[in-house]
């Protein structure tokens, strides 16, 4: 029997999981979070053999959560199930400690092979991430500004285009507001980009929006 732990803040995507795994007889639900809090008491006080994870939930979230959790439970199989598919991202995160990465437009049988294979101690990153991934490492020259960011700065980067505030950032993040403009500053100049109204330009022509 695997236990997993689903930690998504979209209640229609733990329940469309728990629809899926309530269709393998090996697979059991133990626990959900909604937040980085939430998943490290569970971590901490569940019986469980996988965290299935998405990167970015309110409080902590990203590289830091993955850190974390990784402190409590140095061997806990960790699948990160994200949005993004950016090759930058996926491999900050397995820096991190992550186990494996897919993205949420995978087909199921690519979930469930992941989590098997991540459940065994080995690693899984679906091939069309691979793929991206070792293009990106070498291809470097023609990569765009975007894929300099740190994972950190990306999280910060897809929040101020949603129109979150600094102050709203910092909340969310659980991080200082002068930590916050640090690193908006530092992005756009990584980005070769003037001011916030740059940003969202620069978003919509690279289809990072939302």
């Amino acid at each position: 029997m695997i236990r997993i732990v689903i930690a998504d803040d979209h209640a229609i995507v733990r329940s469309g999981l728990r629809q899926i795994f309530a269709l393998v007889p090996d697979f059991k639900v133990v626990g959900e979070a909604a937040n980085g809090s939430d998943v490290l008491a569970l971590v901490q006080q569940t019986p469980l053999d996988l965290l299935l994870l998405d990167l970015y939930m309110p409080g902590i979230n990203g590289a830091d959560l993955i850190s974390r959790v990784k402190a409590h439970q140095p061997n806990l199989p960790i699948l990160v199930l994200s949005m993004h598919n950016e090759p930058q991202v996926a491999a900050s995160v397995l820096k991190a400690g992550a186990n494996g990465y897919i993205t949420k437009d995978c087909e199921p049988d690519i979930l469930l092979e992941a989590i098997r294979k991540v459940d065994a101690h080995g690693r899984y990153i679906s091939p069309d991430m691979a793929e991206k991934m070792v293009f990106d490492a070498t291809s470097t020259a023609t990569r765009p500004p975007h894929c300099l960011l740190s994972e950190r700065e990306m999280a910060i980067f897809r929040l101020l285009t949603r129109g979150k505030s600094v102050n709203e950032i910092a909340t969310e993040l659980v991080i200082s507001n002068k930590t916050v403009s640090t690193h908006k500053v530092r992005m756009l100049e990584k980005m070769n980009l003037a001011n916030l109204a740059d940003l969202m330009r620069y978003a919509m022509q690279h289809d990072l929006l939302g």
